[in-house]
């Protein structure tokens, strides 16, 4: 995970990059506060240690070494620009220092955004508080949330387009104009107080949310899934929820990623393709990961406000405690999607509960509940409408339209994986009165 997308070079180091690349933005935006010239300062830095690393060795502290690397650029780059000669002056005095042996070289002020992470591992990371410092107040929620997914998620621009239901053409716009934004603005990067935390709050858990859910099903590629990503995802929402531990929604987070990564072993079988959730081996679901998301669930709930990402980890909660899939509490989930449309309305909640509802009242019910999408301009870029359209008409018997509908979805999506999947499903559907049509 990175600002700049997977690096060149070996696989660890390829890791260990997309790890470090958003703490050192986020100690060099703590220090000098210009985001967008912070931002590629870090790319050139990801770029020499790609090269450097591999063939040198992993330096003995590898974020001081990108931190002073990203620092220095950051200075060339404004004493190559003669319009910037009186900033390059006050930069000069602050140059980073040289690399150390041992620990980081000096960051600025650790307040600008006043997370105290207390003691630990994590307690100087600056990864979250690059979170609520990229919710710039000048910028539209949309705004925000791309330029954090981009910056800190490290997702690719056609991924975080995916996320959002736009074109990767529209979304690059919105980064581009939210970067010029800030540059109009001065292009830095101030204190956060209290408040101003309080309000971006939602967007950072947003973010969280968005780069969880690219990890754990992976909008384009071969691969079903990034677990590079799932991790960072609960790691930052860990330190969230020990930052605020008494925010329900910090905590329902928290509990969702645990509750579904929870499944991750069985999604997948022996040569890659996928096995829904009906199918899975629940033997092979990571038991302590579930109990540890259901405490947080049984504390949470109900205990204040309920926003939707508790919803979402109540109805997680409802299918991991289930012994089979034959034994899941489907009214039970049908009236949390309820709950949910309500609190958090979308099409892709709206699909959710459209397979409750087929549960619970036949899929006939369900199918009309996806009707009500067929003109929401959202879900004309997603694979999702005519995937769960699939499934309940092949429910409903009505296998032709099934197999169209399946082929259709394999169509629209770029997962390699759901594609396969979707094409597979549309095979094993016998032909009624033909030869039907052959899987894309």
């Amino acid at each position: 995970m990175g600002a700049g997308g997977p690096m060149p070079g070996e696989p660890g180091v390829e890791d260990l990059l997309r790890e470090l690349a958003p703490q050192v933005l986020g100690a060099l935006v703590r220090r000098h506060g210009q985001f967008d010239a912070c931002e590629d300062a870090v790319q050139d830095a990801l770029l020499a240690a790609a090269v450097q690393w591999p063939r040198d060795g992993v330096p003995r502290s590898p974020r001081s070494w990108l931190t002073t690397v990203a620092g220095r650029s950051l200075v060339d780059g404004w004493r190559s620009d003669s319009a910037r000669r009186r900033r390059e002056q006050s930069v000069a005095r602050t140059a980073p220092p040289p690399v150390p042996d041992d620990g980081d070289p000096a960051t600025g002020s650790p307040g600008d955004v006043g997370l105290d992470l207390g003691t630990g591992p994590d307690a100087d990371d600056d990864t979250l508080s690059l979170l609520f410092l990229c919710c710039h107040a000048s910028l539209s929620v949309t705004s925000q949330l791309a330029l954090t997914l981009r910056a800190v998620g490290g997702l690719t621009t056609a991924q975080i387009g995916a996320a959002f239901l736009v074109p990767e053409s529209t979304m690059r716009q919105r980064i581009s104009r939210a970067k010029q934004r800030i540059r109009d603005d001065g292009g830095r990067f101030g204190a956060v107080s209290p408040a101003d935390r309080a309000a971006r709050l939602p967007v950072v858990l947003k973010v969280l949310y968005l780069v969880f859910n690219e990890g754990y099903a992976t909008t384009a590629g071969t691969v079903l899934n990034r677990c590079d990503l799932t991790a960072e995802a609960i790691r930052l929402a860990r330190l969230l929820h020990r930052l605020i531990p008494d925010d329900g929604e910090a905590a329902g987070l928290l509990a969702l990623m645990l509750l579904v990564d929870a499944r991750r072993a069985a999604r997948s079988d022996a040569d890659g393709s996928i096995v829904p959730l009906d199918e899975q081996d629940r033997r092979r679901w990571d038991r302590s990961a579930i109990a540890e998301g259901l405490a947080l669930v049984t504390r949470t709930l109900g205990a204040g406000p309920v926003g939707p990402y508790q919803v979402q980890a109540a109805i997680a909660a409802l299918h991991d405690e289930a012994p089979s899939a034959d034994a899941t509490d489907w009214p039970q989930i049908l009236a949390l999607y309820e709950v949910l449309e309500q609190v958090a309305p979308g099409p892709v909640v709206r699909l959710g509960r459209a397979v409750a509802l087929a549960r619970v009242h036949g899929p006939a019910a369900g199918l009309a509940l996806v009707g009500t999408l067929d003109d929401d301009e959202r879900m004309a870029h997603s694979h999702r409408l005519d995937a769960v359209r699939a499934h309940l008409l092949e429910e409903a018997g009505d296998l032709e339209a099934a197999r169209a509908c399946y082929l259709r979805a394999a169509r629209s999506t770029s997962s390699v994986p759901e594609q396969r999947y979707l094409a597979v499903r549309a095979a094993r559907l016998p032909v009624v009165g033909g030869t039907g049509d052959a899987p894309a």
